[in-house]
């Protein structure tokens, strides 16, 4: 549903925007002019109408519309949500997903690869009361599988254990930070009930937003996915001038999976969420400065 936003509209809309929290359909606005915060509420994802990124969103609409509908009910409820809560609905709605037609036609159209690469994903490094976990998978961009996930679930928990450590500092080896899951790993677990639960169990989303020193991430390189999801639950982010961040799930028939429903929200609020996670569009470091989604650019 496209609503167009100009100065003609009345001040306030008829209706709230929670009495539409439920239902199942798009509210895409499109923006001439200034227009009031009740209007903005009502939409669940906004752009100027001479912005490139509304066609991104049409054909992920035109594409995708199950994933579309299941997007903007997520996003809808996380303001209301824990994060603790927020992770359990982003996991749901994912594993959901993983079982329906859209996620299938891609995963089709893209059969995995099954050249596993060998060796450690995370390395750890005590100096002083600083613990370094740097993401060590560089040949695929330390994309994050299974393996890391639960390499970095351990790094977190030693890091929440030690009394000792005072802060906790998150880096990538190689060209980038990390750029996403790992796809060849995508719906490979036996069942979207088992996902679900693994993916709660070991839980980098939780295990960083539960830790209680300070956090920084430095990013690099590309961000997608995952990669500045997780990166989002820190107190501290630090860009590359060379960064470029994207959600781009929604092309495969899925909504962030590893947290971002909950993190970016917090960080750059609910539209902009919805603007990079409908239209799968890239960002770069000074824009992701400018909305708050990184607070510092390293020179």
């Amino acid at each position: 549903m496209r609503l167009v936003l100009d100065e003609s509209l009345p001040a306030t809309p008829g209706v709230a925007a929670h009495r539409r929290a439920s239902l199942p359909f798009v509210v895409v606005g499109v923006t001439r002019g200034a227009v009031g915060e009740a209007w903005l509420d009502l939409c669940d994802v906004v752009v100027t109408e001479d912005d490139p990124a509304l066609a991104h969103i049409e054909r992920h609409l035109a594409d995708h519309p199950i994933t579309a509908t299941a997007l903007a009910l997520l996003l809808r409820g996380q303001v209301r949500r824990s994060v603790d809560d927020g992770l359990v609905a982003e996991s749901a709605t994912y594993s959901v997903l993983q079982s329906g037609p859209e996620f299938a036609a891609w995963r089709a159209a893209n059969p995995a690869r099954h050249d596993r690469d060998e060796g450690l994903r995370v390395r750890t490094e005590r100096s002083g009361d600083t613990l370094a976990i740097t993401l060590a998978r560089p040949q695929r961009l330390n994309a994050l599988d299974a393996q890391m996930r639960d390499e970095l679930v351990d790094a977190l928990a030693l890091a929440a254990a030690d009394a000792d450590i005072a802060r906790v500092e998150l880096r990538g080896e190689g060209r980038a930070f990390c750029a996403g899951g790992d796809l060849d790993e995508f719906g490979t677990r036996p069942d979207p009930a088992t996902a679900h639960v693994v993916r709660l169990q070991r839980s980098v989303a939780r295990s960083l937003a539960w830790l209680e020193v300070p956090t920084v991430t430095y990013l690099h390189g590309a961000c997608m996915g995952s990669g500045i999801e997780l990166a989002a639950f820190s107190d501290v982010v630090i860009a590359a001038e060379d960064t470029l961040i994207a959600l781009p799930e929604i092309g495969l028939g899925l909504v962030p999976g590893a947290g971002g429903t909950v993190s970016l929200p917090r960080r750059i609020r609910r539209l902009r969420t919805a603007w990079l996670a409908f239209s799968g569009c890239t960002i770069d470091a000074a824009t992701a400065r400018a909305w708050g989604l990184v607070d510092e650019i390293a020179n």
